[in-house]
């Protein structure tokens, strides 16, 4: 009992602050876990915040341009790991087998926002961040690929695993222009990129997502004008206030277009760019899978209804 009562404290760190600290340990990028977490930079530091105060160390070094783990930062890693893969076996072993669904989704779009595709996830039995983490496409198939996770739902279609996995696609997320509202473009209801020619674009990193950066720089290769391009900054929401300010624009998904602020708006893109720069959304599985509440999964994903097709 000595054990027991040493252990029922209200002073342990909790499980949101480990999964806290083990994103933006394997991201050094406080707006990267964010994304994967499903939630704001505010209340993801205010966690960091919180573990560091209790355990009475710093986690985290912090400059402008990188975040870098402390010697405590480095420790704490492993073993909040291992608490983590503790609560979720834990779990685990009170599920029946079929409900044990292991699903990654792309960090590119908000899936809470796509309610049909919402809905049939959480009917998957996986809608806590342990089970469903947000990641690249590229870390998505190489979790799959590692036996890591049964399902992702993935941006694009990768080109080199086709071999090893079986994709159906499921969805087509648009994409919004989130532009100055000063800028003389705002007031059409479709915006061509032509017409931004005079502002840079505030555009990702190729390795984010290799295949549809690919797909949107041909199709920026036909237009009359070069767009001129500027890396974007980590954290979103600088990046929106630079755009509100006129200093440029962005190609956002629609599922993401949530952030409301003065002097910036969303826009459609003309007929003619909203075809090939949409986001092809995936649901993949290995090509040997043999667990039929995995295939029933696919199944299901491959036939949503109209209502998601035509979002």
């Amino acid at each position: 009992m000595s054990v027991a009562a040493h252990l029922i404290s209200s002073h342990l760190p909790s499980i949101k602050q480990l999964q806290c600290f083990l994103a933006v340990a394997h991201e050094l990028n406080f707006r990267r876990a964010a994304e994967r977490l499903s939630m704001t930079q505010p209340p993801l530091t205010r966690q960091i915040q919180s573990l560091e105060d209790l355990l009475g160390h710093s986690l985290f070094s912090r400059t402008t341009h990188e975040v870098t783990l402390t010697d405590s930062g480095r420790a704490l890693v492993a073993k909040a790991e291992a608490i983590l893969t503790a609560l979720n076996a834990l779990k685990q072993d009170a599920q029946p087998a079929a409900a044990r669904l292991r699903i990654g989704l792309t960090r590119t779009l908000n899936f809470e926002l796509i309610s049909p595709l919402n809905r049939q996830l959480d009917a998957f039995h996986a809608s806590d961040e342990m089970e469903m983490p947000r990641l690249t496409s590229p870390q998505l198939l190489q979790s799959l690929a590692k036996n890591s996770l049964d399902l992702i739902l993935t941006g694009e279609k990768g080109s080199d695993a086709e071999d090893t996995v079986q994709y159906t696609w499921v969805y087509r997320e648009p994409l919004l222009i989130a532009i100055p509202s000063a800028h003389p473009a705002s007031v059409a209801e479709q915006v061509s990129l032509e017409a931004l020619a005079d502002l840079p674009l505030f555009w990702f990193a190729r390795s984010a997502n290799p295949l549809f950066y690919d797909k949107c720089e041909r199709y920026f290769a036909t237009l009359s004008v070069t767009l001129k391009r500027v890396r974007e900054p980590d954290d979103s929401l600088l990046m929106l206030s630079h755009i509100a300010r006129g200093k440029g624009f962005a190609l956002m998904p629609q599922s993401k277009c949530t952030f409301n602020q003065a002097g910036l708006c969303y826009r459609p893109l003309t007929e003619d760019a909203a075809q090939p720069l949409a986001i092809d959304v995936y649901a993949a599985i290995r090509a040997d899978e043999k667990n039929e509440a995995v295939l029933n999964a696919l199944r299901e994903l491959s036939d949503p209804g109209e209502t998601i097709k035509s979002a």
